[in-house]
């Protein structure tokens, strides 16, 4: 009797046990850090990817922390390699490891058609640069998030905007030696800051302006705030926004849950790409009703600036980057 009610109890236990393992798979909270304001197309896609994975019911979830509730994109880096943050979207800035420098080469896309090809596609020779280095530090890339080209983000209208003259003005650039040195070579004074300052530093005078930010961000972030008059579009560099995790996390994940999460991140990816393709000239406008001056460089203008900065800055990221991946970057384009 004793026998029969010990194995009921055990097979009791077990069941509960097996009930129990999906409440606890759904105790699996992923923590997402990112550097866009609330109410940004940016944070919505988080929040996207975070629904998506719910509404998936593998025991997963995903709190979703925006605008720097975490720490500046410059931190988040190191914290999603040390497992402290589970998944980010935001820039990935050189200050880890000094090729990641690559990210900001000029010039190396044209157009939007460019990015798609060259900066969201997995399987270039970009992103297969960009898992190796991210590899050394325990970080996955999940997808690439291209918004458009940044742009100078000013409170006047710089002397000699169009060539490469003394522009007479002291502009923001991000921790990157070879913006720094881009925007140096284009006849700016340039300070370097990191992107929670930016905006307080242009509101009080600090600098003059800041290379930051593509049409949306601007008229978001600047415009509807009163700050800035004009906004110089020297179509350069490309604003990046890379969804990527620890790995420390994604090994605690079971296949299904680390294919939703894939999924989801992709999904978020392809609609936040979609949008601002669509919204470039959208937001274009936005900022002239809002009293915003827009300066485009003419086609030969361009030309010139791109010849300019890969005959004088290319070959400074050697010594940074790694003539390896310069060469690797330009057979891959050509």
């Amino acid at each position: 009797m004793k026998v029969k009610t010990l194995a009921k109890g055990l097979m009791a236990s077990a069941v509960a046990l097996t009930m129990a393992m999906p409440a606890m798979a759904e105790d699996m909270t992923l923590r997402f850090a990112g550097v866009f304001p609330i109410d940004h197309q940016g944070t919505k896609m988080m929040e996207q990817v975070a629904a998506d994975v719910a509404a998936a019911d593998v025991g997963l979830k995903i709190d979703v922390f925006p605008a720097n509730q975490l720490g500046s994109g410059e931190a988040l880096f190191e914290d999603v390699a040390r497992g402290n943050i589970d998944l980010a979207a935001a820039f990935i800035y050189a200050d880890t490891d000094a090729r990641l420098e690559f990210l900001s080469m000029p010039f190396l896309v044209g157009g939007w058609d460019d990015m798609d090809n060259i900066m969201r596609n997995l399987d270039s020779e970009y992103n297969k640069i960009l898992q190796e280095i991210t590899s050394d530090y325990g970080v996955r890339i999940l997808a690439q998030n291209p918004e458009g080209f940044v742009g100078i983000v000013a409170t006047q209208e710089p002397t000699n905007w169009n060539n490469f003259d003394d522009k007479g003005m002291n502009i923001r650039v991000w921790s990157s030696n070879v913006v720094k040195s881009m925007v140096e070579s284009l006849g700016f004074q340039a300070t370097t800051m990191a992107w929670g300052d930016i905006f307080p530093a242009i509101q009080s005078g600090i600098v003059d302006g800041a290379i930051c930010c593509t049409k949306t961000a601007t008229y978001s972030i600047f415009a509807q705030s009163d700050v800035g008059t004009h906004f110089i579009e020297y179509n350069s560099i490309s604003e990046l926004t890379t969804f990527y995790a620890s790995e420390r996390t994604m090994d605690k994940l079971s296949e299904e849950q680390a294919a939703v999460l894939q999924a989801a991140m992709t999904k978020a990816s392809d609609d936040f790409f979609a949008y601002n393709r669509e919204n470039d000239e959208v937001y274009r406008q936005k900022l002239l009703d809002k009293g915003y001056t827009i300066l485009s460089l003419n086609d030969e203008e361009q030309a010139a600036m791109a010849a300019h900065i890969q005959e004088n800055i290319w070959p400074l990221m050697a010594d940074s980057v790694g003539q390896d991946v310069i060469d690797r970057l330009l057979a891959a384009k050509n």
